[in-house]
């Protein structure tokens, strides 16, 4: 496993049983109504939650969307056993990599990623396996951590010796490049604090 991938897991298998309460999960936390209101204006019957953590955005959203599928993903079996204690089994979790999903291609019509981005050693492989793992027509929704220039990349400068995995703090050019280069379209980037974006895109051919 990379380093900063191991780093990621040992962190949210040591957060996990505070993770919904606590300083730890606060950024996440503040990002859940945002992401929420947004996925209200997309259309899905299949939603996969990458580094879906304790859960708590897929209880929000099994208990408005009763006629949907959910599924998430986790690097963490910690954090995936809370969710496994507030979530009931219609709810398919999975212990995985966001970077070599365990899925089919084609599986899903909204994919999203809510505050994990930033821990991913080769964003762009994350991306094409969002795209892979999504099926014609379906959309992919990213909120994450957002700082202006320059104290982004003092940040990154600092970022390799932290000993919770985060790997970078992207730029709007450099997130929608990444969308760019997998052949998203439609990609709508928003700031939604002085500390997150969202975006959304599309898998059209």
């Amino acid at each position: 496993m990379n380093d900063s991938k191991l780093a990621s897991k040992q962190a949210f298998d040591r957060q996990a049983s505070t993770y919904d309460r606590d300083r730890n999960g606060s950024h996440a936390r503040r990002q859940y109504a945002p992401v929420l209101n947004r996925i209200q204006e997309l259309r899905f019957s299949n939603l996969l939650d990458v580094g879906c953590g304790t859960g708590e955005l897929l209880k929000q959203l099994a208990a408005e969307h009763t006629d949907a599928h959910f599924t998430g993903v986790d690097l963490s079996e910690k954090m995936l056993d809370v969710a496994k204690g507030k979530l009931d089994e219609t709810v398919g979790l999975v212990l995985g990599d966001s970077e070599a999903l365990p899925f089919d291609a084609d599986s899903f019509d909204l994919v999203i990623c809510n505050d994990s981005f930033h821990h991913y050693p080769h964003p762009q492989k994350a991306i094409s396996e969002f795209w892979r793992v999504l099926k014609e027509g379906g959309a992919l929704l990213i909120s994450d951590y957002w700082k202006p220039f320059p104290v982004r990349q003092i940040m990154n400068f600092f970022l390799p010796y932290s000993n919770g995995g985060d790997v970078r703090i992207y730029s709007q050019r450099e997130i929608v490049s990444f969308l760019d280069a997998a052949r998203y379209v439609q990609i709508d980037y928003r700031q939604i604090s002085n500390s997150a974006f969202l975006v959304t895109a599309k898998k059209l051919s």
